[in-house]
Parts: C-alpha cells; structure tokens; sequence
C-alpha cells in the first residue's frame, strides 16, 4: 500500500471519525489503524473480502468528499507549515528572546491539540 496515501486515509478518517457509520468506523480501524488484511476483516465479521474491500473504497471516497467540503485537514496541514515557518523564523533570528519563543512554543503546542 502506498504510504502517503494511507497516512492521508489515516488523517482523513482522524478528522471525520465521528460522521461515519460504526461498521464503516470499524473496518477502517482495523484495516488502516490495525494493520488487518481484508481477509482478516472479512472473518471478523463474516462477510467476503469483497465486501471489505467495496466496503473500505467507498468509505475512502466519503472520507476524501467530506474533505473536499470542509477542507479540515487541509488548513490543519497549512497551520502547521505555517507555525513551523514561524518557529523556525524565530529560533533562527531572534534565539534570545525566550519570551517570543515561549509564545511560538504555545502556539505550537495549540496546534498539537
């Protein structure tokens, strides 16, 4: 499996958990947080890996339509940049200032949240 895909997938389903179905929750749990194969899901809960596997991909898909609304994850990620530009600015030009670096230090520590 792709690595960025599954820690978008991973990212995605950290911010939009609480929208999806129980059965839904608990697939993508034990396949992307649990290391499941399909076959292993498909045991679980007496169904065929395909329906693991319809079941994940379209779940995947709510997931990827969730975030093309409300774009959650993706201005997380830009906050992030940006707090990690601003800390880096800091340490970089202004080391002694131990109180600017304890509010960058906040700031990052808001965002961690």
């Amino acid at each position: 499996m792709d690595l960025e895909k599954n820690y978008r997938i991973n990212s995605l389903f950290e911010f939009y958990q609480s929208l999806l179905t129980d059965k839904q929750n608990h697939y993508m749990q034990l396949y992307y947080g649990d290391d499941y194969s399909l076959g292993e899901i498909a045991e679980e809960f007496n169904v065929s890996r395909q329906a693991v596997y319809d079941n994940l991909r379209r779940t995947e898909k709510i997931l990827e339509e969730y975030e093309s609304k409300l774009h959650l994850y993706d201005q997380f990620t830009s906050k992030n940049e940006q707090a990690d530009e601003i800390q880096s600015y800091v340490k970089g030009h202004y080391p002694d200032d131990v109180e600017l670096n304890r509010l960058v230090a906040g700031l990052e520590n808001l965002e961690a949240e």
